[in-house]
């Protein structure tokens, strides 16, 4: 079970941070300190369920120990648990805790191990960072608090106060595709000074263009949410969101090392060759949706069952996963360990 001063720990009085510095486990790390960490391949895993749907903690702890062996480790990767790919909003308040604490636990340090804030209020989120804080996470995933309608005063607030509040980074993840999720880049430069705001999940924004990020590198980390992994690079980039390496690390890590190796060409060229497997998620998607839908497809095709999703979701297919083993196979993925 996971402390209960970490996953029953109450706000105290009118100050949400109140005992957070007594009470964490962290070794408190500066803003330097945590974007050397936070950087390279952010793995978003999957949440493995048995078959009654609840949460398979054990298998976790096997897949997080495999992936270490598979290189994703630190400077190379980051482990990245109870996403929405991860079906993090489908967890529960005592769930996600006890998830992050089995990886955290397996990965025994050699890979920074980062949760998820979905889309909340300051004191709610306040509360959970702490909690992810007391576990050992490194960082926290957080998008702006997108049911508030915020502006863009309002986010700043919200991200201020979360890194006020904390001694572990905080990677902001950009949404534009939600109504309130878009942030501005003068809004982000505001964030430069905040201590533990250090990287920037990007991607194509509405409202402005792409290579904007070049102005926010020198202080973020920014990392690809998208397929732009060479402009990315060359803007100024640290790293990227992965295609599927929680089922094929070696293809996602030679990517990285393409890029870190300034072959640019060569590294998107690897990237936009699983473009089949994108492709086949919009079919995927037709009978059932789901966040986690093709991250667990790739992965039961290639032997490695992580489980179903929780319903609404539908099971895959026999059909459906038999069709995507013969896509990996026609890319040159190997379908097994």
């Amino acid at each position: 079970m996971v402390e209960q001063s970490a996953v029953n720990r109450q706000v105290v009085g009118s100050n949400p941070t109140c005992g957070a510095k007594k009470n964490q486990k962290n070794i408190v790390m500066n803003r330097d300190k945590l974007k050397k960490l936070i950087r390279g391949i952010i793995v978003a895993t999957p949440t493995p369920f048995n078959n009654a749907l609840e949460v398979d903690y054990g298998k976790m702890a096997e897949m997080t120990k495999w992936w270490v062996s598979k290189g994703l480790v630190e400077s190379k990767a980051v482990i990245k648990c109870a996403s929405l790919m991860g079906e993090g909003p489908q967890l529960t308040h005592d769930e996600w805790p006890l998830l992050l604490k089995s990886v955290i636990k397996a990965a025994e340090g050699k890979v920074p191990v980062i949760g998820c804030i979905h889309s909340t209020d300051t004191k709610k989120s306040i509360r959970d960072a702490l909690i992810a804080q007391d576990l050992g996470a490194t960082g926290l995933q957080v998008s702006a608090p997108l049911f508030n309608d915020p502006n863009q005063d309002d986010i700043l607030r919200y991200f201020e106060s979360l890194s006020n509040a904390i001694e572990i980074g905080i990677m902001v993840y950009q949404t534009p595709w939600n109504k309130y999720g878009e942030i501005m880049p003068e809004t982000f430069k505001e964030m430069a000074n905040f201590e533990h705001v250090i990287a920037i999940k990007w991607c194509q924004a509405n409202s402005f263009e792409y290579k904007e990020m070049k102005d926010l590198a020198p202080h973020f980390n920014i990392l690809e949410n998208g397929s732009n992994i060479s402009e990315c690079y060359q803007l100024g980039g640290q790293g990227f969101l992965d295609e599927q390496a929680t089922a094929y690390p070696e293809f996602d890590l030679k990517i990285l090392n393409l890029m870190e190796a300034n072959k640019f060409k060569e590294g998107q060229a690897l990237w936009d060759s699983a473009q089949p497997i994108r492709d086949f998620y919009q079919k995927l998607v037709i009978r059932s949706g789901g966040q986690a839908r093709l991250k667990k497809a790739v992965m039961e095709a290639m032997n490695i069952s992580m489980g179903s999703m929780r319903p609404p979701s539908l099971p895959h297919s026999n059909e459906e996963i038999q069709e995507l083993r013969r896509i990996l196979l026609s890319i040159g993925w190997p379908i097994s360990r």
